[in-house]
């Protein structure tokens, strides 16, 4: 049925529905003028007395049969990689069903609509893929004219109200998650429009999904318009335009009902309405028209002697007609419900904020649905601002900000040197010799701070003073530090873990890795309480992320270990008797039991949006033995845009789209631009066509691609994966990607000579870290053979990022061997030894094409550098680095950021998605103060 014919529709249909019944007939009669067809089809509706706009909605099916017996796609036809399996029903988008991802061989719900979205549309609906919460149902690609989301099963929430009222103490757990899925969206910018008990489903396991973030302002598509007001759809299709209405009529706010611009508060309305029908199972404003509806929304009060007393309030506050009185913040709503006073933060806290920092002290935004005992804390939230000159994160491994197990004292690392803090003083101070520091860690008495740096584990009091080497270590390495005096350290990406005395002397293997299950590492350890046992994260091949690995745990005296909590990363044992871990950047909560070494219940997710890397499994998380966490809100480094840029930092877009996009890579010609574009940890090679406009995906699997590199004939693309170097034709001409090495390391191209003779690369050896080889290639009948790989270059050290220079003759590396990333030149094939380009750290050197330039980036990854030379008597002379352009680049975390254009007078980069906290996210901490009184209210730990 076209959306014309479901206009005409609608209209006889609403015109009917307004008449008495006994004058309905006589209305039709006059209204369909003989066309029997169009009196069936309102007949229909009004059997139906529905309209079809919920996926779940018994309706559609006889609705299907009675009005529309042309679906947009059958069964068992092929979407991209997505096989039809069946119809599930319609939205108001179009029609809904389910599908089978055959790249990940999972389920999935695809919503098609008759007509291609525009523009606007892709981009918005991106910004929403980009949403990550376990209670709003994800959105994993976005086609030509459909959407690809997670298939949620179990009943939505209409369908359990429909059986009768709901016990306050489960309306308010589902009333929490809710709650939580809008405030993950709100500050995202993203309003949903369209919240109702149709749009929310309950998992059998009690999660709660809600479905269709966003979509109401974005509907190209007359839906079909029914008669009940809690299902009527979106009246209006003119996206945000002021003085149209989007939404649904029972859930609508006033300003909605008005056809005004709404933010965030009209989702707080809707919140509210939900609740009370929830609790009272009525709706709050009814009518028996949609008009009736609307103007009850605008003059009516709900009858509040349905609602429990000690839910009152919560409702007022939402339900409240003007807008500039009604709730601003969702996260505000249960502040209200428990209604307890606010308590200042402690007194040295206090002098901070007094001393000048900038402390934002706010409710926080979580919340349990049971009042706090007595003896209870309330949770203080504190937004820390360490001062403009600090840059924490960039391409730093490890925790970057640490506190004292007494909560006195906070270590930080910016630029990688250590910098200290007592939390009652306004003092910042410099540990001297800390050059190249990262993963920092204090003893159990908080006198000392374990940190690595120039590939040494050393020590160093917190006080400061002369630091002490305690081991060698080949790659980068994590520790911590245990009360029996034993440090336990990873002293690589690519090893098991050991024990050394604080003091120094000989290491002692406490973990192996499990080669026959794939084990690649052990890292992020923990000594549990009375250092009998270690916490610490594994991870295996077949998973390219760390959202992917576990927490295991190993008892020191036997090194017999087990998995503790499949799925996350970076585990932490706190006093409340709770592990705690990272998942997707989400803080999970589960009891444990210390004594048997195991959790006792279902994990729980307790916090939000905190930065994590997923390369490297880190958490940006700490806390003292007091009851204080602190963390790094998770910036959004993963969305960028890709842009040309110059050395005076003017931008123009090339691929303006923000998605999350790793290393950029431009054929020969300049034209055509080769990117990895990730979805989570799904990451497959893309080329854009700046020329032409044209976006073509080469690869389908989701596996972990990285690094492409362009033939210099253009006509092929490599790229590094987890069984060696795979290749593909770049115009999409193969079925599937090709192997060009085969090894069982790790293998990334990085450079071909010009003649593509010769590739470089760097192959990961465990325990080795990387190092360079090369490998002669050719093109041959239209396929790429490669010869016997060798060995160039290949030390203790960790070597990277190999890059010919234009006439071939010298190899641009970075390594690790003076402590520190620094980027170095050596003759090809040799003999000679090598020159340091770099001064002050540097990475992932690109050579210009027709000129006497060297660029890198700097060490943090978010700058570019360039040096000028020159060769003299068969020697490379360099000058002194300079800074290229001071603008700051994205994702320096995953790689190649940038890639030389062939005039070598602009770059490809990843430039950052503008925010107004991108600063503040560089320098910001968030303090929780009380968070153990939080987390037992949330998580009880039980007997």
């Amino acid at each position: 049925m076209t959306p014309e014919r479901w206009r005409e529709v609608e209209e006889i249909y609403q015109s009917t529905m307004d008449r008495a019944p006994e004058l309905r007939d006589a209305h039709l009669n006059q209204s369909c003028g003989g066309d029997e067809e169009l009196r069936r089809e309102v007949e229909s509706l009004l059997k139906l007395n529905s309209s079809p706009v919920l996926v779940d909605e018994p309706a559609w099916q006889a609705a299907g049969e009675l009005l529309d017996n042309d679906p947009i796609v059958v069964t068992g036809e092929q979407l991209g990689p997505y096989r039809i399996e069946g119809m599930l029903g319609a939205g108001g988008m179009g029609q809904v069903y389910c599908a089978r991802d055959t790249r990940l061989d999972r389920q999935v719900a695809i919503k098609i609509s008759r007509e291609e979205f525009g523009e606007r549309f892709g981009r918005e609906a991106r910004a929403v893929a980009a949403l990550n919460h376990p209670n709003i149902c994800t959105l994993h690609d976005v086609g030509p004219n459909y959407l690809v989301m997670e298939l949620v099963e179990g009943p939505t929430l209409a369908e359990r109200i429909r059986q009768g009222p709901i016990r306050l103490d489960e309306c308010l757990a589902i009333a929490r998650q809710i709650a939580n899925a809008l405030e993950a969206a709100h500050e995202r910018g993203i309003v949903h429009r369209d919240l109702k008990p149709g749009n929310i489903k309950i998992k059998p396991d009690g999660v709660v999904k809600v479905l269709d973030f966003g979509l109401a302002k974005w509907q190209h598509t007359e839906p079909i318009a029914g008669a009940k007001p809690e299902d009527s759809p979106t009246i209006s299709m003119a996206g945000t335009q002021a003085g149209v209405i989007l939404g649904t009529a029972a859930y609508m706010s006033p300003e909605q009902t008005r056809g005004k611009p709404v933010d965030k508060r009209a989702d707080v309305w809707a919140f509210g309405v939900v609740v009370y029908e929830m609790l009272t199972g009525a709706q709050p404003f009814e009518g028996i028209t949609v008009a009736d509806t609307l103007a009850a929304v605008l003059t009516k009060d709900p009858e509040w002697s349905k609602v429990p007393a000690e839910m009152q309030r919560l409702l007022h506050a939402c339900l409240e007609k003007d807008p500039q009185r009604r709730l601003r913040d969702i996260a505000d709503i249960w502040q209200i419900f428990e209604a307890r006073p606010f308590k200042p933060p402690g007194s040295g806290t206090l002098a901070w904020v007094l001393a000048g920092m900038a402390f934002l002290i706010a409710a926080v935004a979580f919340w349990a649905p049971w009042r706090p005992t007595p003896s209870a804390k309330p949770l203080v939230r504190l937004d820390v601002d360490l001062g403009r000159s600090v840059s924490l994160g960039g391409s730093n491994p490890g925790v970057d900000t640490i506190v004292s197990p007494d909560g006195t004292r906070l270590v930080f690392v910016s630029e990688r040197r250590l910098f200290t803090r007592r939390l009652d003083q306004t003092k910042i101070t410099e540990l001297a010799g800390t050059e190249g520091a990262y993963a920092p860690f204090f003893s159990p008495d908080g006198h000392s701070i374990g940190f690595f740096a120039q590939s040494k584990l050393k020590k160093i009091s917190a006080e400061g003073g002369a630091a002490t080497v305690l081991c060698e270590l080949s790659g980068n390495g994590s520790g911590a530090w245990g009360e029996d005096g034993n440090i336990v350290v990873s002293l690589g990406a690519s090893t098991q873990l050991f024990r050394i005395p604080s003091t120094g002397g000989a290491l002692t293997p406490i973990t192996e890795l499990d080669r026959t299950r794939g084990e690649t590492t052990h890292r992020w350890p923990q000594v549990l309480p009375r250092a009998k046992a270690v916490l610490f994260t594994a991870h295996n091949s077949s998973h390219v992320g760390f959202d992917g690995a576990s927490i295991q745990v190993v008892s020191v005296q036997d090194r017999r270990r087990k998995t503790v909590q499949p799925g996350g990363t970076y585990g932490r044992y706190l006093p409340t008797g709770h592990l705690i871990y990272v998942n997707k950047g989400t803080l999970f909560a589960v009891p444990f039991d210390l004594d048997r070494l195991e959790p006792r219940g279902t994990p729980v997710e307790i916090l939000e949006q905190v930065s994590y890397s997923t390369q490297a499994g880190s958490a940006q998380i700490d806390f003292s033995q007091n009851g204080t966490l602190v963390y790094q809100q998770e910036r959004a480094e993963g969305m960028a845009t890709v842009q040309w840029l110059d050395r005076l930092g003017k931008t123009q877009p090339l691929w303006p789209k923000p998605g999350e996009y790793r290393q950029p890579a431009l054929s020969a010609d300049g034209r055509r631009l080769a990117m990895v574009v990730s979805d989570g940890t799904d990451q497959d090679i893309w080329v854009y066509d700046w020329e032409k406009q044209t976006n073509s995906r080469l690869t389908f699997d989701g596996g972990g691609k990285n690094n492409p590199l362009w033939t210099g004939d253009g006509q092929y693309i490599l790229f590094g994966a987890l069984s060696g170097i795979s290749w593909v034709r770049s115009d999409g001409g193969s079925k599937e990607p090709e192997s060009l090495t085969k090894s069982p390391y790790l293998h990334i191209p990085f450079s071909l000579t010009q003649d593509g003779n010769r590739l470089a690369f760097m192959q990961g050896s465990p325990g080795l870290e990387f190092d360079i080889w090369t490998v002669p290639v050719r093109s041959r009948s239209a396929t790429l053979q490669a010869g016997t790989p060798e060995p160039f270059f290949k030390t203790e050290f960790n070597e990277r990022a190999p890059a010919f220079s234009p006439d071939g003759r010298w190899l641009a590396y970075q390594s690790n061997q003076s402590g520190r990333d620094q980027v170095y030149v050596r003759p090809f094939p040799g003999p000679g030894g090598s020159q340091m380009i770099s001064t002050n750290g540097g990475q992932i050197p690109l050579w210009s094409p027709n000129g006497h330039e060297l660029f890198f980036r700097t060490e943090n990854g978010d700058r570019i550098m360039v040096a000028g030379y020159r060769l003299q008597n068969s020697s490379f002379v360099a000058e002194s680095p300079r800074v290229w352009c001071e603008r700051r680049l994205a994702n320096p975390r995953t790689g190649r950021n940038f890639y030389l254009a062939p005039d070598g007078k602009r770059i490809i980069a990843l430039i950052p998605v503008e925010a107004p906290d991108e600063q503040t996210s560089r320098n910001h901490v968030i303090f929780l103060e009380n968070f153990f009184d939080e987390l037992r209210r949330r998580v009880p730990a039980g007997k």
